[in-house]
């Protein structure tokens, strides 16, 4: 049988534990001058503002740590599965990590990442907007700071719609008006299978008054407020309102789709804002926004909220300077430059009356309104299954039997919750 050199072995060896060593002085840092290098693993940032905020943060520290931004893929998936991954095998290397609103509670109940309490966790609580910090809290327990939040607003055609509709069931009447007259008349939502389907759905529930858990996330809710919510996804689907790629849309894709013309409505994030203002200038001075529409009436719409959360690692060598970091990181300065550069809503309510932000986001007393008065995601550390269960039973809108759709999300919702484990 061949053997490969014994010196080829020794070779490869040495040079796997040069390798290895150069790893671990490149997770060190500055430990050899006293000076700890704190990593945080957040989603790559185009704008820069993250990368100012490690700066800003390092050099206000006074040489006691220096902070290292270390990008995670782009996908929410990728950098969801590479924090678990790493997690797991409990690496010493993370220190603040960025958590997407829906993996705080899989994270706490695995013990990943370490509650904010005493002083610390005071410091994130105060002047905090609310329903953002709900969503960085398990089992009464904070396990996160808010970073940034977001929100959906309705955006629409002023040249189409002098005036807003308040409720879905005007929007869909507008839309089929707009159709009869040959008018540009299309609603944009997140039609495909994905988080975004779930997001429509929770936020029609939450806006009917109902919730998708019970309280104590035990178990579905769900009853007639989630009848009445896959009702609305499938009129609009079987209606003039519907753009043909429904099935297939995300937010990016509802953006262009409003940037063409086609439309004349459209359920999304702020970020279409600017570019509208970018990519068509002309129809940009008939664009208008307005709140989300409501499922009744006398009952207020609840948007469901997104956003960002820095958590400190169980693993972290550097705990107590990892919480001091983290409030840093999302001091007023550092939220207000993620808002200006970055497009991201802060979740400090004093910002919201920041005149450069105002002057920024001439929609924020929406976005305030929205945030205040918003939904969140199920709180369950099975959320993505809750998710998977939802987005696929909805998909396509067209093809919803609403009660038997609802009944099969509460059967499999209530597998997903009994299920044990950390989802892989």
């Amino acid at each position: 049988m061949w053997r490969r050199p014994r010196g080829a072995r020794r070779a490869r060896a040495l040079v796997a534990l040069t390798l290895l060593a150069s790893a671990l002085a490149a997770c060190g840092g500055d430990e050899d001058t006293g000076r700890p290098t704190l990593d945080w693993y957040n989603f790559p940032d185009d704008s820069g503002a993250l990368q100012k905020a490690a700066d800003r943060c390092t050099e206000a520290s006074g040489g006691r740590y220096r902070i290292s931004y270390r990008k995670l893929p782009r996908g929410a998936d990728g950098q969801r599965q590479q924090l678990v991954r790493r997690l797991a095998a409990e690496d010493t290397s993370m220190d603040i990590l960025g958590l997407d609103v829906t993996w705080v509670a899989e994270f706490a109940e695995a013990r990943w990442i370490r509650e904010w309490t005493g002083e610390t966790g005071r410091r994130a609580t105060e002047g905090t907007l609310r329903v953002p910090l709900q969503t960085a809290t398990w089992k009464d327990g904070l396990y996160a700071v808010p970073y940034n939040t977001n929100t959906q607003l309705l955006w629409y055609r002023k040249d189409l719609v002098p005036t807003p509709p308040e409720t879905w069931s005007e929007m869909l009447d507008m839309a089929r008006d707009l159709a009869r007259r040959g008018k540009p008349h299309h609603v944009e939502i997140q039609g495909a299978q994905y988080e975004g389907l779930t997001v429509w759905f929770n936020t029609l529930v939450n806006s009917a008054g109902g919730a998708v858990l019970d309280p104590g996330a035990t178990g579905p809710s769900l009853g007639p407020p989630a009848v009445r919510a896959a009702t609305i996804m499938r009129d609009l689907a079987d209606s003039p309102a519907a753009d043909p790629s429904l099935p297939n849309q995300m937010e990016d894709q509802n953006r262009l789709a409003m940037e063409s013309g086609v439309a004349a409505f459209e359920l999304n994030y702020p970020f279409v804002y600017p570019s509208m203002k970018a990519n068509n200038p002309e129809l940009f001075e008939h664009f208008r926004w307005a709140p989300y529409p409501r499922v009744d009436a006398d009952r207020p719409a609840r948007p469901t909220v997104g956003g960002n959360h820095l958590a400190v690692s169980a693993h972290s060598r550097h705990p107590g300077l990892a919480f001091e970091a983290a409030l840093c990181l999302r001091d007023r300065e550092n939220q207000l430059t993620a808002a200006l550069e970055g497009g991201l809503p802060p979740t400090l309510r004093a910002l919201y009356d920041e005149p450069a932000f105002r002057k920024a986001y001439p929609f924020s007393e929406e976005v305030l309104a929205a945030l205040e008065s918003g939904s969140v995601r199920p709180l369950t550390p099975a959320y993505q299954n809750v998710s998977i269960v939802i987005s696929h039973t909805l998909s396509p809108p067209s093809a919803i039997q609403p009660e038997r759709a609802v009944d099969t999300i509460g059967e499999q919702i209530d597998e997903a919750l009994r299920s044990e484990g950390v989802i892989p």
